[in-house]
């Protein structure tokens, strides 16, 4: 069997193509971003075009399966735990946005214009379902919750460059309360109630990403000022990065999913956020951070590339749950 027949009988199965899968998008941007950060500017124009075509690529076949079958469509925004990752299609724009920023502003702002406003609508949408008459129990409470709410912190990253500065910070101000509120939530639930299913277990990573990224909105909103704030953030992010390094090995036993590609876009932010503190105070330490989450990073990416392929090639993907 071919690449070629697996990614042939995509179409065929369009009814059960994930909205999950857009975690790959935010993954590869993600990557683009922090080699930008580090100043291998050919690479991250490599990468980024190259996410952009995923990007692209992805959007038309959840297009066409929402052409094609609205009813599961339906059923994923239904559903508690993947409805939290549709905003994943907004994020995704804004971290083209954000890669597109220095490139071409113009072209870069009516990307930001499109999926800020899509964000701000996923937020309002998806926290009246929340806390609307349905009932939500422990157990379908999830690090991917924080997708539709914290993913707000991401619109100051090109917001404020292009000139967004008060909208910036309402998603900034929206981004941190949500934060604070699901951290306790979550915290909650895998203390005192059942583990994590084991699809949902590498969702752990998120963890990482909303201190993180917190840390590179607020350097955008401060002007660049590495205030207490900042290291407040940044220092957050470095010690769930280590709560999760520890998870790691169990989370390699688990078979693979598209849920696997969590891991990128967390450790893309925190590898950026080192690389963009060590530019900002001249810290020889964090830059060798940096470059070691970055290595990190590329080996993760590569190694989910290389598995997502083989379940693509086995037809393990788009399959009924």
């Amino acid at each position: 069997m071919t690449v070629d027949t697996g990614l042939a009988a995509l179409p065929s199965r369009l009814e059960h193509f994930p909205i999950s899968i857009f975690g790959v998008t935010m993954g590869l941007f993600g990557l683009a971003l922090a080699l930008h950060a580090c100043g291998v500017a050919w690479a991250s124009s490599a990468v980024g075009w190259s996410a952009f075509a995923v990007m692209l690529f992805l959007a038309t076949m959840y297009l066409l399966k929402a052409l094609r079958h609205p009813e599961s469509v339906a059923a994923e925004w239904h559903h508690p735990v993947r409805l939290a990752f549709f905003p994943a299609t907004a994020i995704s724009l804004l971290l083209f946005a954000t890669f597109l920023r220095d490139q071409n502003p113009a072209a870069a702002n009516i990307v930001w214009i499109i999926g800020a406003s899509a964000q701000a609508v996923f937020t309002l949408v998806v926290v009246t379902t929340w806390i609307s008459h349905r009932s939500f129990g422990p157990g379908q409470l999830s690090p991917a919750w924080f997708i539709p709410a914290v993913g707000n912190v991401v619109v100051p990253l090109a917001g404020v460059p292009l000139g967004h500065f008060e909208a910036s910070w309402y998603f900034f101000s929206v981004g941190i309360v949500f934060w604070i509120v699901l951290l306790t939530l979550v915290f909650n639930r895998l203390i005192f109630h059942d583990p994590l299913p084991g699809k949902l277990r590498p969702t752990l990573v998120i963890l990482i990403a909303p201190p993180a990224v917190a840390f590179l909105a607020w350097i955008q909103l401060s002007g660049g000022a590495v205030d207490a704030p900042a290291r407040l953030l940044l220092n957050i992010g470095y010690f769930f990065t280590a709560l999760v390094a520890i998870q790691v090995p169990a989370l390699l036993r688990l078979p693979f999913a598209l849920p696997f590609w969590a891991l990128s876009f967390p450790l893309a932010a925190m590898t950026t956020a080192s690389f963009r503190f060590a530019a900002l105070d001249g810290s020889a330490p964090h830059r060798v951070i940096g470059w070691t989450l970055l290595a990190l990073l590329i080996l993760t990416i590569a190694a989910l590339t290389v598995r997502t392929i083989r379940a693509v090639v086995a037809r393990e993907i788009c399959q009924p749950e």
